[in-house]
């Protein structure tokens, strides 16, 4: 990542938002480096007072996600009065109490898809769009739920991978905690991204740029000293 991608990225966001008519943006913040990144585009691109962050805990779950989000909000000097916080328990209990055998995949799942309902009728009230999280190496291994977090109007960091959202975080100024912490969707308890992968986004962000960005066969990847269980 250098200076020129950057610019790119922040035009990219100046200019879809001018053909859509919209001046506003809503964004689901979660503490993580993703989404504080994508609201780091976004305020240089719309100005600070035209984005809208949202949170969207879980009751006490991941309290740490919206402790490290009000960081982002303070550190890119969002006006306090743009922030939103919504608890989506009070929604979500009902549902688990129907089915007390969920598991956390469906709960999981079902979180993520009520923040995304919440979020796109935030954004109908402020006539905004909404900005998604989504980078390319959890787009590429399918880490995402459908019509949840990867639901969006537009997606700056779609065609980063995971390492290269580091790099900006960085340049953008993302406070340290949020470059330090380990990725998780803040879904259940102790979870974490890489956990549930069995390898490191640094891991799988040298095989995919080799499998999808130069077209490397699976053995030539293999080859080229990428563990084997990984890769395949």
């Amino acid at each position: 990542m250098d200076t020129e991608k950057t610019n790119q990225l922040i035009d990219f966001l100046k200019q879809s938002f001018l053909q859509a008519k919209f001046t506003k943006a809503v964004i689901a913040l979660s503490g993580g480096v993703d989404s504080a990144t994508s609201c780091g585009l976004v305020v240089r691109a719309l100005g600070k007072e035209n984005v809208f962050p949202i949170l969207l805990p879980y009751g006490r779950l991941n309290h740490q996600g919206v402790v490290d989000a009000h960081l982002v909000i303070d550190a890119l000097q969002i006006p306090q009065e743009n922030v939103s916080e919504i608890d989506i328990q009070a929604l979500l209990d009902p549902l688990f109490r129907l089915y007390p055998d969920m598991d956390n995949t469906r709960k999981g799942n079902a979180m993520a898809r009520m923040r995304m309902t919440i979020l796109f009728d935030q954004a109908k009230k402020r006539h905004a769009l909404v900005v998604g999280t989504e980078n390319k190496s959890e787009h590429l291994l399918g880490y995402f739920t459908r019509f949840g977090d990867e639901a969006s109007d537009i997606e700056p960091l779609r065609n980063l991978y995971k390492t290269q959202v580091y790099e900006l975080a960085q340049s953008l100024g993302i406070p340290e905690p949020i470059l330090t912490k380990k990725p998780t969707a803040g879904l259940w308890e102790n979870q974490t991204d890489e956990r549930e992968f069995g390898f490191t986004y640094q891991e799988a962000d040298t095989i995919l740029a080799l499998l999808f960005d130069e077209k490397k066969s699976v053995e030539e990847v293999i080859h080229q000293g990428c563990k084997k269980e990984v890769v395949l």
